[in-house]
Parts: structure tokens; C-alpha cells; sequence
């Protein structure tokens, strides 16, 4: 059993190589990074002592595939083992395997896919941003089309999702993909606001917010009665909003719930089960702002407050939860996949 834990060990360190043979690598990888050897990982930060019963003891981050060029979006698929995550500039999507520990090519193309969900009846919902429309994957393998424009105009960029008690999938549509060619084709945007909106169970498209600059994380609370908003575009300082969400989808008590200081920049989010916020954090660029202190993932408790800090070598855009017990976190961060088992549970998984 040793020598089995070793070679994978082994197989997760030369990653990128492995995935390099298999065409799989954009050719770009961190590769100067090792785990840590010692508990507690160090890459786990205690900020406040609230965030100590979170962290397990012996448990360290796992670096388990590099070599892509923009991760975004992961998804855990539990019945079948498997994450789901995008690699945005390469139109595609990747699978890696919990049983076999290896990543492999689930969809190509994939609309320029960013961010994924799982809706109440299990089935992958996806925001193609490249291709500026949400669809669904149905469990027959076909894909409907949920919403691809607003009052006869194309959507932006569908950036990330989040699926409420009734149904109904909520989406963010800056226009970020649409601004290069990089992560899909350039083109001018056709509405002139950076939008919310809820597709109902019926279909229904509806628009929930107009006011925002570049809307882009989105998740809900463990009761599901409050959302959070991260607003990527405010100025000076990165936001994530709260809002009360009504019966009928309406959003009142707009609030601050995290002011992201200290020239962090706040990209994708997930809750856990006591309403903390998991943040996919960052540099913002600017030349005081320290990527070493800030790339990784930054918690914060159900007041705003940072309590924790998971430390990674690169930028983490978007996370997840999943695992057999839904306690180990799945951070897609730039070139690589990394994951951590946690003392929580994710809040309203499959």
C-alpha cells in the first residue's frame, strides 16, 4: 500500500508531464511546486481562531493535475466519482477521475465553457461564455439551450450559476469573454448592462439586476433565503453583495458582506453548511499587491469577516465541494487543479 501511495504521490508532483504525453497540457504548469511534508500544512492560514476547527489537522493540499490554461468552473459529479472542471481557452471541459486519479477530456468544444452546476434533478448546467448562452446537459447526453438572449438581444458572457430551492438557475452575464479572443470570440456587447437573471422552472428567463459592474460569482446561503453577488468591476475595492431573496425571486436588503481589501480580487465562491464563504482570491495586479500572500482561497464567516487563507502558487478562480462526504474542496486555480479536505460540508449539494 505504500508503494501504491507513493507512485500517486508521484504521478500528482509530475502532472503536467503525464498530462503533456496525453495532449492534454496547454503547455503552461507551476511546476516548482511540492506539497508539504509537515502537518499542519503551512498553505492553511488561521486568521482567526474560528476558523482552527476547520482545518484538519493532517490534512494537506493536493495539487492533482496541472498543465491546463485556465481553470474555471468545477462541478462534483458524486454518483459517478468524477469533477468536472473548464478550461476555458482551450473550448474544453475536463474530467478528473476520484477512482483513477487522472484527467482526461469530457467535452471539446464546449462553448468556451466557465462555470458549471448541477441542477435539482442532477443534470449539468453549464455557462458556455464563449458561445454567450446557458444550457443544460440533459442525462441522455443531448444539450438544451436555457437562455441565450434578453429582450431580443445576445447575452454577454454567461460567467457562473447557482440553482435556488425551486429550481429556478440563477447566472451572471458580464462581458468578460467577450472582450478577447482568448477566451472566445470578441465581439461588442449588445445589451449596454452587466446583468443577473433567473431562468424559472418553466423556462422563463427573467432579469433580476441591472446594476452591477461585471457581476461574477454567485451562491447561495445554506437556507438559500440570502445570495451573494461578487461585483468584479467596483471600484476601488471588489464587493461581494448579499440580498434577501423573496418567494417570488425578488431581492431586497441590498448589503455589503465582503470588502475584498488589501488589493484582493474575488472571482468564484461556494458555501459550506455554517454559511461561511469559500472566495477564490487573488492579485488584483497592481504593484503593492503581493500574489505569494494573496493567490489561493480566502474564507470569510457568515459577518464578512476573513477568517482563513488556503495559500496556493497561482490565482484561484472558482471552487467547489464535493467527496464521498462533501468535506473536500476542489480549487480550479489557474494551470492546475488542487483539493484539500476540509472540517465542513458544502451547503446545498446534490
Amino acid at each position: 500500500m505504500d508503494e501504491i501511495i507513493d507512485r500517486g504521490r508521484r504521478y500528482v508532483l509530475r502532472g503536467g508531464v503525464a498530462m503533456a504525453a496525453m495532449g492534454l497540457t496547454g503547455g503552461r504548469a507551476a511546476a516548482d511546486w511540492a506539497p508539504s511534508l509537515r502537518y499542519p500544512d503551512p498553505a492553511i492560514e488561521i486568521l482567526e481562531p474560528e476558523f482552527a476547527p476547520y482545518r484538519i489537522f493532517n490534512s494537506s493540499v493536493e495539487r492533482l493535475a496541472t498543465g491546463f490554461d485556465w481553470m474555471e468552473g468545477p462541478v462534483w459529479f458524486g454518483d459517478g466519482r468524477y469533477l468536472l472542471v473548464s478550461d476555458i481557452p482551450n473550448d474544453r471541459m475536463i474530467r478528473w477521475d476520484e477512482v483513477t486519479g487522472t484527467a482526461s477530456e469530457f467535452r471539446r468544444p464546449s462553448g468556451w465553457s466557465n462555470g458549471n452546476i448541477r441542477d435539482l434533478e442532477g443534470r449539468l448546467v453549464t455557462c458556455e461564455g464563449g458561445m454567450r448562452r446557458v444550457t443544460r446537459t440533459e442525462h441522455d447526453g443531448s444539450v438544451t439551450v436555457l437562455a441565450d438572449a434578453y429582450e431580443g438581444k445576445r447575452l454577454n458572457s454567461p460567467n457562473d450559476l447557482a440553482v435556488d430551492g425551486e429550481g429556478a438557475i440563477w447566472f451572471t452575464d458580464p462581458p468578460f469573454q467577450i472582450s478577447n479572443s482568448y477566451e472566445g470570440e470578441k465581439a461588442e456587447p449588445e445589451i449596454d448592462f452587466h446583468g443577473v437573471y433567473r431562468i424559472s422552472p418553466d423556462g422563463t428567463l427573467e432579469l433580476v439586476l441591472d446594476d452591477l459592474k461585471g457581476p461574477n460569482g454567485i451562491v447561495f446561503s445554506p437556507d438559500r433565503q440570502v445570495i451573494y453577488i461578487v461585483e468584479g468591476r467596483a471600484a476601488p475595492d471588489r464587493l461581494v453583495w448579499a440580498y434577501d431573496v423573496g418567494a417570488d425571486g425578488t431581492l431586497a436588503n441590498k448589503r455589503r458582506h465582503v470588502v475584498a481589501t488589501e488589493h484582493g480580487a474575488l472571482d468564484g465562491m461556494a458555501c459550506d453548511v455554517d454559511g461561511n464563504l469559500w472566495c477564490g482570491w487573488g492579485s488584483t495586479g497592481a504593484p503593492e499587491a503581493d500574489p505569494e500572500v494573496l493567490d489561493g482561497v480566502r474564507i470569510f464567516d457568515p459577518s464578512g469577516r476573513a477568517i482563513g487563507h488556503i495559500h496556493l502558487p497561482e490565482r484561484c478562480a472558482n471552487l467547489c465541494f464535493g467527496g464521498r462526504h462533501g468535506n473536500r474542496l476542489f480549487m480550479a486555480a489557474s494551470h492546475s487543479l488542487y483539493a484539500v479536505y476540509v472540517n465542513t460540508q458544502g451547503a446545498n449539494l446534490p
